[in-house]
Parts: C-alpha cells; sequence; structure tokens
C-alpha cells in the first residue's frame, strides 16, 4: 500500500492571524510551531480541534461527498488530531478520543471515530501466522498484503519439501517487513464514519468503513476501481482484506486473509481461515479454514473446519470433526474443486473427496475418493461412505456451475492476484476419471459376482455399479478428448497451406505430464509445479515477483500443457496415434463428438425434466383442482419448454449440430 500523503516543502508555518482565528474557533495546540499548512488551507474550517505533535494540513476549501450524495464540508471539526498528515479537502470531525499517527489522503472522510490510532512499529496485519487447515498446526500461513492463492497453497500443503517452505516462509516474512511502519494510511477518497475503535489499520483508497465495532491490527486494501466495504458491527484482529470484497452485518474475523471480492457477512465468524477470491460466507462459522477462489457457505448451524476447499458450496448444517479424542484437533481434510455438500451433512476428518462430487449424510468413517470425481457420496446408517461413481457428471448443477463461475468474478481492475482455471473438465479431472476407470475395471475383474458390496479406498461400492461407473467416465473421457481435436482441427480447416499434422502438433514450450495438480484454484501439470518449486528451493526464483512470473507464465501455457496432455491420452483412449490421422477421418471424428454430446446434453435434459414432474407439484394450487395445480405450478416455475436452462441446453444442442455440419462442409471442401 503506497503512501497517502506525501508532504511537500510548500507546506508553510501558520500565521499569526490564523493562530488567532483557530483559538476564537476553540483550538488549541501544544506547540503552534509544529504545524504545517499547504496552499488552500483555510482558518475557518477547522473548529474545536486540538492538535499535538507534528501536524500537516492540506487545503480544506473543498467539501465531500456522502454515499447519499448529502456535501459536507472539508475541515476539522471537534477532534484531537496527534501526529498526522492530513491532505487536501479532507473532513475530520467529531472524533471521541483521539486520531493520531495516521497520514490521510485527498478527499478522505473521518468522522463519528471513538479512537483511531497507529502505534509505532506497526505491521497492519502483515507477519501474523495462522493456524490454516491443521488446527493443531504445523501449516502456518503468515499473512502479507500481496498474498495469492497460490503461494498460500505451496506455503501450506507442500510441508514435505522443508527447503521450499523455508524459502517461501523468508518471502513471506520479508513481504511482512516491508509493511512495517510507524504511521498508518488512510487513503484518497476513503470514507470512515461511525466508528468505536480502529488501532494499526491501513485504510486503502475508496474503502468505506462504516459502523464498524472494532478494527485492530490489519489492512484493508481498496482501489477507485474495485472499493472495499466494512460495514456495521464488525469485529476484525490480526486480518487483512482485499480489493473489492465486502465484510458487513456483525461478522467476526480472528487471524483471517480475505481475498479480491469476497462477501463476509450476517454474523459469520472465522478464525485462523483463508478466503480467496470471489468466497462468500454468511451465518456460520469457519476455522482453520483453507477457503480456495468460489468457496461459499450462506447457511447458519455450518461449521467448516480444518479443511481445504475451493469452487465448494456447503450445505446447511454442514459440519465436521477434525479429532479423534487422541492427540487434539490435528485432523484435516480436502474436498477437491467442485464438491458440494447436502444438508446437515457430516464428515470425520481425515477424508479426501475427488472433485465436482456430493456428500450426503453422517459419514463416521475416513476414505479416500480422489481418483473417483463426479460421485454421489452417500452415508449409511452406520456412517459408512456409499459411492456412486460418476453419477454427478450429467447433473443440472455440475454443468450449471461450469458456466456460471466465470460470470461471477466480481474483482475489477487489472490486479487479480489469485490465478484461476475454471474448466470443469480438464486433465486433472479426465485424468482422475481414467484411473478410476482402470481401478473399477480391475476391481470388477478381481470379484466374485456373489459379492454385493467392494471397498475402494475405504468407500463402499455395490459391485453392479462398477460397470454403470466405467460407462459414465468413458463417455466424459471421449466427449472431453474428441471435443478438444475438434476444435484444434477447426482452427485449421479453412486453411488451405495448413496441414492436419501441423494442427495436430505440440508446441515447443508446452510441458507434458501425466499427472495434474491444483494448486489454489490454478490447475497446471505437476512437472511445471515441480520447476517451479525446485527453481525456488535453489534460488533461481527468490522474491514474490519472479514466483508470480512463472505462475503467469504457467497460466499463459495452460492450453499448450493441456493439448499436449490430450495427445497422450488421446492414443491411451482410442489406441490411435493423431499423426495418423487425415482429414477424411476427422469428419468421422466430429460425428462421433456430435453423437457423445449431444447424449450427454440430453442426459443433463432429463436430469432437469425431474424439476417439472408431477410429485415437484406437490403443494402447488393447493385449494383448487388438478387443473389449477398445474396452473399454479406454470405461474410459479414456468414450464419444462420456457426453462431458460432447457433453452440453452437446446441452443447448445442446436449449435453442435451446426458446427459439426460446418466443420464437415469445410472438410470435403479440402478434397
Amino acid at each position: 500500500m503506497s503512501d497517502a500523503v506525501t508532504p511537500s516543502a510548500n507546506y508553510r508555518l501558520l500565521e499569526n492571524e490564523e493562530i488567532e482565528m483557530l483559538r476564537a474557533q476553540g483550538c488549541t495546540a501544544t506547540d503552534w510551531q509544529s504545524i504545517r499548512v499547504g496552499k488552500g488551507f483555510r482558518a475557518c474550517r477547522v473548529a474545536n480541534a486540538q492538535f499535538a505533535g507534528e501536524i500537516y494540513l492540506g487545503a480544506n476549501a473543498g467539501v465531500v461527498l456522502s454515499d447519499s450524495g448529502v456535501e459536507k464540508p472539508a475541515g476539522i471539526y471537534n477532534a484531537y488530531v496527534s501526529n498526522c498528515t492530513i491532505g487536501d479537502h479532507v473532513r475530520i470531525a467529531n472524533i471521541g478520543v483521539h486520531l493520531a499517527g495516521y497520514d490521510i489522503g485527498a478527499g478522505a472522510c473521518v468522522e463519528d471515530v471513538g479512537t483511531m490510532e497507529t502505534t509505532p512499529g506497526a505491521t497492519f496485519g502483515n507477519g501474523v501466522a495462522i493456524e490454516t487447515l491443521n488446527e493443531g498446526g504445523g501449516r502456518e500461513v503468515v499473512l502479507f498484503n500481496r498474498l495469492d492463492s497460490q503461494f498460500a497453497h505451496l506455503l501450506c500443503v507442500h510441508r514435505y519439501r522443508h527447503r521450499l517452505i523455508d524459502k517461501l516462509l523468508t518471502i513471506a516474512q520479508w513481504e511482512a517487513a516491508a509493511a512495517r511502519n510507524d504511521r498508518g494510511i488512510v487513503g484518497a477518497g476513503a470514507r470512515i464514519h461511525s466508528v468505536k475503535r480502529i488501532a494499526d489499520v491501513n485504510i486503502g483508497e475508496c474503502a468505506v468503513v462504516e459502523g464498524t465495532t472494532l478494527l485492530r491490527n490489519g489492512t484493508i486494501l481498496s482501489s477507485e476501481q474495485s472499493p472495499t466495504r466494512i460495514g456495521c458491527d464488525v469485529q476484525a484482529e490480526d486480518f487483512i482484506v482485499a480489493e473489492g470484497s465486502q465484510v458487513t452485518g456483525g461478522a467476526m474475523l480472528t487471524k483471517t486473509f480475505v481475498g479480491q471480492g469476497c462477501k463476509i457477512g450476517r454474523q459469520f465468524s472465522a478464525e485462523g481461515s483463508l478466503f480467496f477470491a470471489n468466497c462468500e460466507a454468511f451465518h456460520g462459522e469457519a476455522c482453520s479454514v483453507f477457503a480456495g477462489p468460489y468457496t461459499v457457505t450462506h447457511h447458519k448451524s455450518t461449521l467448516l473446519i480444518a479443511g481445504l476447499f475451493s469452487f465448494y458450496n456447503a450445505g446447511s448444517g454442514t459440519n465436521q470433526s477434525n479429532h479423534l479424542y487422541k492427540l487434539g484437533p490435528v485432523h484435516e481434510g480436502k474436498l477437491e474443486r467442485g464438491c458440494k455438500t447436502g444438508s446437515f451433512s457430516y464428515m470425520m476428518w481425515p477424508c479426501r473427496v475427488g472433485p465436482f462430487s456430493v456428500v450426503l449424510g453422517k459419514h463416521t468413517r475416513t476414505f479416500d475418493t480422489s481418483d473417483f470425481p463426479f460421485s454421489y457420496l452417500e452415508a449409511t446408517p452406520e456412517g459408512r461412505c456409499m459411492m456412486t461413481p460418476g453419477f454427478n457428471f450429467t447433473t443440472v448443477g455440475t454443468v450449471r456451475d461450469g458456466a456460471k463461475w466465470p460470470a461471477r468474478d466480481r474483482r475489477q481492475g487489472p490486479l487479480r492476484r489469485d490465478r484461476i482455471t475454471f474448466d470443469v473438465f480438464s486433465p486433472l479431472t479426465v485424468g482422475r476419471m481414467m484411473t478410476g476407470t482402470k481401478r473399477m475395471h480391475d476391481t470388477l475383474e478381481q470379484t466374485d459376482r456373489a459379492v454385493e458390496t467392494v471397498t475402494l479406498s475405504g468407500a463402499e461400492v455395490k459391485r453392479v455399479l462398477l460397470r454403470t461407473g466405467q460407462k459414465f467416465y468413458r463417455a466424459a473421457i471421449q466427449m472431453y478428448l474428441l471435443d478438444k481435436v475438434l476444435a484444434r482441427a477447426e482452427a485449421a480447416v479453412n486453411q488451405p497451406d495448413r496441414s492436419l499434422a501441423d494442427t495436430l502438433a505440440t508446441s515447443n514450450d508446452a510441458i507434458f505430464d501425466e499427472h495434474w495438480v491444483d494448486i489454489g484454484g490454478q490447475m497446471m501439470p505437476r512437472h511445471r509445479l515441480d520447476d517451479l518449486c525446485t527453481a525456488i528451493e535453489d534460488g533461481r526464483i527468490a522474491n514474490l515477483d519472479a514466483i508470480n512470473a512463472e505462475l503467469n507464465k504457467t497460466l499463459a501455457a495452460y492450453g499448450d500443457d493441456e493439448w499436449a496432455w490430450v495427445r497422450w491420452a488421446y492414443e491411451r483412449v482410442f489406441d490411435k496415434q493423431l499423426e495418423q490421422l487425415q482429414w477424411e477421418d476427422t469428419g468421422n471424428l466430429a460425428d462421433e463428438l456430435q453423437k457423445a454430446r449431444r447424449k450427454f446434453l440430453n442426459l443433463v435434459l432429463n436430469d432437469a425434466s425431474k424439476e417439472f414432474d408431477n410429485v415437484i407439484r406437490t403443494g402447488f394450487g393447493q385449494d383448487g383442482a388438478e387443473e389449477d395445480q398445474r396452473e399454479d405450478f406454470a405461474a410459479v416455475r414456468g414450464t419444462y419448454e420456457d426453462n431458460k436452462f432447457v433453452k440453452q441446453i437446446n441452443d447448445e444442442i442446436a449449435a453442435l449440430n451446426e458446427r459439426v455440419k460446418k466443420y464437415k462442409q469445410a472438410v470435403a471442401s479440402r478434397r
């Protein structure tokens, strides 16, 4: 955070006439010679003010504007001000105890505040080590202003790389030390009013702090493009809140980081937790949580504890336990990207849930379903995990999630710290399905037909579902690979001088690895991650800027790396190398994609149609006849044919048909 005000040589001493006017208006000073004023200063705009220490006062002839459009004159009224620099056209009014040790930017307003002070050597929330993911410690993340989800993920999760952790801690501590200052900052255009106490808190430009109870040892990052708001009755200690976020409604934060574009409120409480881009947290509580991008918890009685999440939606009453009554709260859980938990779901850590899975019921046994994404995990009455592999693949919720996340990115402006890969189907999820398919195949081959249920990494599966799960996964894998190959071919089919071999070739800059990882919402080949970690360990990457540059390079290379993986996977799945494809072969490939994707979309439509069947109409038209029930349902919910989502899927099917038709015509024209 840059300095809000830098006093210049243009400041001057008060003139005798100005001192007399100030005294007449109820002002005092421990030493009038310690006050400097800038061009445009008007003594008539200062009343009932007490000054102590070195004071710099800018021009004050202007006005400040409230959210509701009320204009108030700049100046200082009814305040005790100590060792402050106050920029041009700032309003300071009704300070109950004192305003001390702050540099206040142009156009800011500080009004109706009890105490606002900075103590020498303050770090403003930087350098605070929080026990995230494991409440018992050992995975501490050091807070600093430029923290992002990738850096935090490496520092928190990769504790098995001791040299890496030492280097990352050094970088984090250096970043935190850079924030140390004897003075606090209020950025230009910030508005602070009706606040009880602010101590050792930096406040960015255009931020709004309104009705807050307590802010201690923190930083509120904010900008004109992406203002941050801290609202009524909020209590926050040892915290950092990033640009464009809202913390309101009596939220209570302790040792907590809030990333860009987040919303936290309605009495939500968090301790020792990290929330990255576009998270939402209301009513419930979080303890030692690593909430990756788009983690959402909206309900009362929901406790998230000692878990790693991203693109996650918590149902009401969701709960976890992080101890087995032996060595304390030392267990942890990981729900990989895109998971959901049903109302009053419960999990006893440690557990690991594969991507885009749904968890229902009370699970009292540990399990690891990371090789089985898109699954339903339902607890038996005995608390065991009963898994239906791949069942979530064709649900409406999964399809809607993939479309809504990019559209709901609330981050504004060019600075977006967290790097996010939004793809639902990717080398990560498809690779897991390939592994899961093999495991189910091998288990089915090795299991006697008389056995009803088998166990895979702690999760129980009905033997007959092993075949169905493979079918789901094969369909998803083939659809993904065919779509990627066709997209490549489409880009070059109308370029007569470009060969298919060149079109399907791998970029020289691509890196292939069979295994992919998800690092705080950014997917990449494991090889790229290992290269980055090794470079940090060896000192070739020695600061945060260099780490960010490498991660940005990795994000930019995602498409090339993905294509290298697709080429490898295509050969394994279809038993045919892409080098063997001819243009006429791609026409058949387009037909296969059309068939596979149309089947997938029709299954999604079938899932959507369940929202319009007779059972769902129960309770509609309560005081009428059967026909009234149908009419009432249509008036409230609409019809299946007119539903927005259904129309989108039908439009997608039509677009797919047209896409394949045009492509085959283009292929035919090359002959």
